[in-house]
């Protein structure tokens, strides 16, 4: 009956969400010697009301819907790793997703027949944030995943610190960005975000729950950081903290080569500066769809890309889209981690960060499929960021050389194939 409850697409099966409690509370009594069985159903951790469901179904995208039988609204860690534990004893297991503020675009966050985790909830009863560390030997703050990139610059600059790499909008989750790289302005000089974490909690596909490190069970931190949350779920992240910048405008400037009657200078504090785009996540009307499209593309090849992309199709679109676009430097990223980027020292990134009503998206998926086709046919060896492929080929493809440490670390850390089917990697959404 579970089976096909959970395999089910079209809607959550009652019978099918009862036996999955059941499941979890005999789990959930085995690991914990604190809350009892029936409070932990009391409290409805375990949810497949269709407020929960929609709000699971759905992500910033606003393109792909995928219903899951129900949602996990965990109050502790135990709670997540119970709930994979329980999926490895059911023949077929059922999927996991874990989902921090939802800000994928293509449905990567869902799990369609499966349980999607919101790991907002473990911050409902106390903010997980904790700085320490001191000048001689450097400071950092332990992180839960859950905690947005916002809350954590509040936190570090009360005590004058702050992380040393961003994402340009911070209502970002931190374990959502570190699933992935987390980029910025700042990442050609400081690495992404994945290049500056000390140490992970992570519960892997098995429902083990491990700390690891670069000098501790480096093959599961290296596998998880930029690993599209295939190899397991980030509960907790050690961030590099230093000293925050103050109003250094001056110092930066004697430090470049420059006109003088070509500056147009704003001096503003690191809060601001960093929080310049605001909160988006406050729609006042209809929700709109965003189709984006983001590219590392080869130094050796811009100009080609320049030529084909920019100058000739982007003008075509006859649609505004906010682009960004900037370099990064291959030396401040380490390979041993999951990410794929291009195999040069240099290359830039370019965000088409379209939006359309829901009913248009699909102008903006042909023009990403033009530039891409574009790409291919010119023989310019782009990389997705926020990857979306159809075909295990195409991941294939996209993962190159790493592909076969991909597939390994896959079957060492989740053999089920339980965690991120939204990715389609390995399963299909």
């Amino acid at each position: 009956m579970i089976q096909n409850c959970l395999a089910s697409p079209q809607r959550p099966c009652k019978m099918g969400i009862f036996l999955l409690l059941l499941i979890i509370i005999s789990c959930f009594t085995r690991i914990s010697a604190n809350p009892s069985a029936q409070s932990f159903y009391d409290e409805k951790v375990l949810r497949n009301d269709s407020d929960s469901i929609k709000k699971a179904s759905n992500d910033y995208g606003n393109i792909v819907h995928e219903i899951p039988s129900a949602v996990l609204f965990p109050s502790s860690v135990k709670e997540i790793s119970c709930l994979v534990r329980s999926s490895n004893e059911r023949s077929p297991p059922f999927t996991v997703a874990a989902r921090g503020r939802g800000h994928s675009v293509r449905g990567q966050a869902m799990a369609r027949g499966g349980v999607v985790v919101d790991m907002t909830a473990l911050n409902k009863t106390r903010s997980r944030i904790r700085v320490s560390g001191k000048e001689s030997s450097g400071f950092y703050a332990d992180v839960g995943a859950e905690q947005l990139w916002i809350d954590v610059l509040r936190a570090t600059l009360k005590r004058g610190l702050a992380p040393v790499s961003w994402t340009n909008y911070l209502y970002l989750s931190v374990g959502g960005t570190l699933s992935n790289a987390g980029i910025s302005g700042q990442t050609f000089q400081r690495g992404p975000q994945i290049n500056n974490v000390l140490e992970l909690d992570v519960i892997t596909g098995k429902g083990e729950f491990i700390t690891c490190s670069r000098e501790r069970k480096a093959k599961l931190f290296f596998a998880v950081l930029g690993g599209l949350g295939q190899f397991g779920i980030i509960t907790r992240a050690r961030i590099i903290l230093e000293k925050a910048p103050t109003r250094d405008f001056e110092t930066l400037l004697k430090e470049l080569n420059y006109n003088p009657e070509f500056i147009f200078r704003t001096d503003t504090s690191l809060f601001d500066f960093l929080h310049r785009i605001g909160d988006l996540d406050s729609p006042t009307g209809p929700l709109d769809s965003h189709p984006w499209l983001n590219l590392f593309i080869p130094k050796s090849r811009i100009s080609d890309f320049n030529a084909g992309v920019l100058a000739t199709l982007l003008p075509k679109l006859n649609e505004s889209s906010t682009i960004l676009f900037y370099p990064f430097n291959r030396k401040k990223w380490d390979d041993r981690m999951s990410a794929v980027i291009p195999e040069e020292d240099v290359f830039y990134t370019l965000g088409l960060l379209h939006s359309s009503s829901p009913n248009a998206y699909q102008i903006y998926d042909e023009f990403n499929s033009q530039v891409l086709g574009f790409c291919k046919r010119a023989g310019i060896k782009v990389k997705q960021y926020l990857p979306n492929y159809k075909s295990q080929g195409d991941w294939i493809q996209h993962f190159g050389p790493k592909w076969p440490t991909f597939r390994q670390r896959k079957a060492t850390f989740d053999p089920k194939f339980i965690l991120s089917p939204g990715q389609g990697i390995f399963n299909s959404a």
